[in-house]
């Protein structure tokens, strides 16, 4: 630990900031780095990080990324885009668009947040992670460049964490010879600072109650934010029908701005999976209609999004499914756990009704459940509730709701609950309780959650 201390004073002091006390991060701690990302990621953490920070004071302006860009080169420019936003699905979508232009021989990067257990996550090339020393040296570039916009007291002094580790991204992107990038926002979009690159297409997948306080409390004000990633005279492709109040503020925006909107055809998308599917399509078949090839010369386009991309795509925390033993219980008590970071009502109510048409999730259900406290709980209660889902809370970090918290809220709409402030004893139990009583588990209400378990859970399960 005292190593650890002195690296960031060493770091900070290259940067010229003093030492902050870093707010706890649920995410767990990383194994067997490169020394230089190990290095890299200490300083980065001496910046503003609003993702393990309350966000009611968050900046306004792209200005920090757009200089940091231009000292780096605006590697954003040295390739095209795709640029997706919404309250959920954005991680697979981006995750389906990847796999369907890899597979037509396109070279491809993916710039993803958050990651679940690893900050390689974040940034793919071709579908694989960036490789640490990459990431890190990518990183030390967007560090120096900081260091002169304070030394001349220029907009990039302001830079974050986040804009720091998206002109990393771009970086990575443009010296791999990237032809396409598939971008995911962080936060909203208009201010993002992901939205500095001049996509072909955006994509708005959905949108929910999130992020209230820095986006807007009402879905048309939310869907406003989203709709900042248009561009003009390009495509939006979104799922929102006109009539939905979210939907008519994206088709108003295309509208001013003169870009043209697509609806996907939803209506044989009776799952999570399939809705993804189908945006994804979408999008790829504006891309065909722009003249992009695949190898063999046929144009790009949804009969990319095939079965065996919807595997490829399969992404840490979104809809995982594992079967479980107990310890000291017959094979007979196996448990189906399910892992999924659901954290808006809309999207856990998805999830529980897909898993209830999948082999071990019929029936009641017991969930491990941390909610962040920017998150709509007593909605996600009143889901669990009507799905027949016990919630046992736990801790995680202190961006989070409290247990006790939870459970007063459960106790108002008479869901029945239990707190154990341990994830690890928490998920233990869950499993004790499911193996007596016939029921499955699942792990949700955050990512964070998630990350915390994940590894445990991938090294229990019965292997294929």
């Amino acid at each position: 630990m005292e190593n650890h201390r002195e690296a960031q004073a060493a770091a900070a002091a290259r940067l010229g900031t003093k030492i902050v006390t870093p707010v706890t991060c649920a995410m767990p701690p990383m194994q067997n780095q490169n020394p230089r990302l190990i290095e890299a990621l200490s300083q980065l953490d001496q910046l503003t990080n609003w993702e393990q920070r309350p966000r009611g004071e968050m900046r306004v302006g792209l200005e920090p990324i757009l200089d940091l860009s231009a000292r780096l080169g605006n590697p954003h420019r040295a390739f095209r885009s795709i640029h997706v936003a919404g309250t959920k699905g954005k991680s697979s979508t981006c995750a389906l668009l990847e796999a369907g232009l890899r597979h037509a021989g396109i070279s491809v990067g993916r710039y993803a947040s958050p990651h679940v257990e690893h900050i390689s996550e974040r940034v793919s090339v071709n579908g694989q992670p960036v490789e640490e020393a990459v990431l890190a040296e990518a990183l030390f570039l967007g560090l120096d460049a900081l260091r002169q916009a304070r030394t001349e007291g220029t907009a990039a002094e302001a830079a974050t964490w986040f804009d720091i580790l998206t002109a990393a991204g771009f970086l990575i992107f443009r010296d791999a010879g990237v032809q396409w990038a598939v971008v995911e926002t962080g936060l909203g979009g208009r201010l993002d600072s992901t939205n500095i690159v001049d996509s072909d297409v955006s994509i708005v997948t959905n949108i929910g109650l999130e992020h209230t306080e820095i986006l807007g409390k009402t879905r048309a004000a939310i869907a406003f934010e989203k709709a900042g990633i248009i561009k003009p005279h390009t495509t939006v492709v979104t799922p929102l029908e006109a009539d939905d109040e979210a939907g008519a503020v994206i088709a108003s925006r295309a509208a001013e701005i003169d870009a043209r909107l697509i609806r996907p055809d939803l209506s044989q998308a009776s799952t999570i999976a399939g809705r993804n599917a189908a945006v994804a399509g979408a999008a790829l078949a504006v891309l065909g209609e722009l003249g992009v090839r695949a190898r063999e010369g046929k144009a790009v386009g949804g009969w990319l999004v095939d079965a065996e991309a919807e595997r490829e795509s399969q992404l840490p925390g979104r809809l995982e499914r594992f079967i479980v033993p107990v310890p000291g219980r017959a094979a007979a008590s196996n448990i189906a756990v399910a892992l999924d970071g659901a954290h808006v009502p809309f999207n856990l109510e998805a999830v529980l009704d897909d898993l209830s048409g999948m082999e071990g999730f019929a029936g009641s259900g017991i969930a491990v459940v941390a909610i962040a406290a920017d998150k709509d709980a007593a909605g996600l209660l009143e889901v669990m509730g009507r799905h027949g889902v016990s919630p046992i809370f736990t801790s995680v970090s202190d961006r989070f709701r409290s247990p006790a918290e939870l459970q007063r809220l459960a106790g108002q709409i008479g869901l029945a609950s239990e707190v154990i402030e341990d994830p690890q004893t928490a998920y233990e139990k869950a499993l004790e309780r499911a193996a007596s009583s016939g029921a499955w588990v699942i792990l949700t209400g955050s990512l964070y959650l998630v990350g915390l378990l994940r590894e445990r859970v991938i090294n229990e399960a019965v292997k294929s």
